[in-house]
């Protein structure tokens, strides 16, 4: 069903964004690296407009989340959710730097410029007029780190809500989803097992317990029951493409020779959850095969082999909740009639978790992120600025 047009941008408005995402995307904030001086320069931004905020800084002090509060100091009101680190580019082949935003014709490219500072452009650029508008609910912009490693980021503000901070009634996560609203996603859970035996000689494999076998006889049991999942044993939802859980085993290391038997190995994996899904299934399942059947085989030789499985992240789905305050709004600015499901986490599940109703909607495609010359569309950014647009038009009804 196609969609009336939204409310019209202006040039001015459009070039303001393109000019904030190329300050942004100017700023190395791959995950592993700080994040500091983007949110100083989003203070400065702030500052300018008189915005109140608050910088949330993480544990060790290296990265911060930053809070602004547009409108009423007052519960209700909608956050506007985006992340400021992006993925690495090493090993990538791109054609022009990927911190320096490049246009071509109707593309923008530059490292995040989809993933997602794009989203978080439109949002800097649209203060002034959510500024004018007269606000009966606030408008938050809440730009957080770490989405790309363990969407904790938002987590210290989350904990403020209704503390020191206001609570609001939804909130908007701005991934990219070609504007559309998602109110569903895959959880993601990501282990590291490490399967330790006894090193001995290659033609006397009796007298050591060789940890690459064990490792291997353990992957092996996960693909039986990733294919299990795929029949669909632990559910289906036609509303995903893939449509069951999934999981993937992305790394495996170990051994010293080819004529010595490994005293250790480890495999980093993965498992992706339907919404409702336990997030330990996989993991009760590997952890019952190693007791039951590899740890045995281990210890005829070597009664000291072990197998540990550190849980190295968790984050958890979104549920679809029909009607819910945040869907509702969602769909009524974008008039539309339907939500779409997305098959990659985000950090919606951490405010659904949190209570708070929440939708994934935001400008570009999910298909250029992490890619060399990831790029955004103008006509994402403007159909993102009109939607925001419209948002602070209904808060101030």
């Amino acid at each position: 069903m196609s969609q009336p047009a939204r409310s019209p941008v202006d040039d001015r408005r459009l070039s303001d964004a393109v000019d904030m995402l190329a300050r942004l995307v100017a700023f190395d904030t791959e995950s592993s690296k700080s994040n500091l001086e983007l949110v100083a320069f989003v203070e400065t931004v702030l500052r300018a407009h008189d915005i109140p905020f608050v910088v949330v800084p993480n544990a060790t002090g290296d990265k911060a989340a930053i809070f602004a509060t547009i409108g009423p100091m007052i519960d209700g009101g909608i956050v506007l959710s985006g992340h400021t680190d992006v993925v690495p580019v090493t090993g990538q082949t791109w054609t022009s730097d990927p911190f320096t935003l490049r246009r071509e014709g109707s593309r923008l490219y530059g490292r995040g410029a989809t993933d997602m500072k794009g989203f978080d452009a439109c949002c800097l650029a649209m203060i002034e007029e959510f500024k004018r508008a007269p606000l009966k609910k606030p408008i938050h912009i809440l730009l957080s780190y770490d989405e790309e490693t363990t969407c904790a980021g938002p987590l210290d503000t989350i904990a403020r809500f209704g503390l020191d901070l206001p609570r609001p009634a939804a909130v908007i996560v701005g991934e990219p989803t070609l504007m559309e609203a998602a109110d569903v996603h895959k959880s993601v859970a990501t282990f590291r097992t490490t399967v330790r035996g006894l090193e001995a000689h290659s033609s006397k494999p009796h007298l050591g317990a060789n940890a690459i076998e064990g490792a291997a006889a353990l992957i092996h049991d996960l693909y039986n029951f990733a294919q299990e999942l795929a029949d669909g044993t632990s559910g289906r939802d036609e509303r995903f493409d893939p449509p069951t859980s999934t999981l993937s085993v992305g790394v495996i290391e170990g051994g010293s020779a080819r004529n010595i038997l490994a005293r250790e190995c480890m495999f980093y994996w993965e498992f992706r959850g339907l919404p409702g899904a336990p997030q330990d299934l996989a993991l009760r399942r590997l952890e019952g095969y190693a007791e039951s059947v590899v740890l045995p085989r281990l210890r005829r030789f070597a009664p000291e082999a072990s197998i540990e499985t550190l849980v190295e992240v968790e984050v958890p789905g979104l549920c679809a909740e029909r009607d819910s305050p945040a869907q509702t709004l969602a769909l009524k600015v974008l008039r539309a009639n339907h939500t779409i499901a997305v098959p990659y986490a985000t950090e919606a599940g951490r405010f659904q978790n949190a209570g708070l109703s929440t939708i994934v909607c935001g400008p570009g495609s999910i298909d250029q992120a992490h890619q060399p010359d990831e790029y955004i569309e103008l006509d994402e950014m403007a159909a993102c600025l009109g939607f925001l647009r419209d948002l602070s038009d209904e808060l101030c009804r």
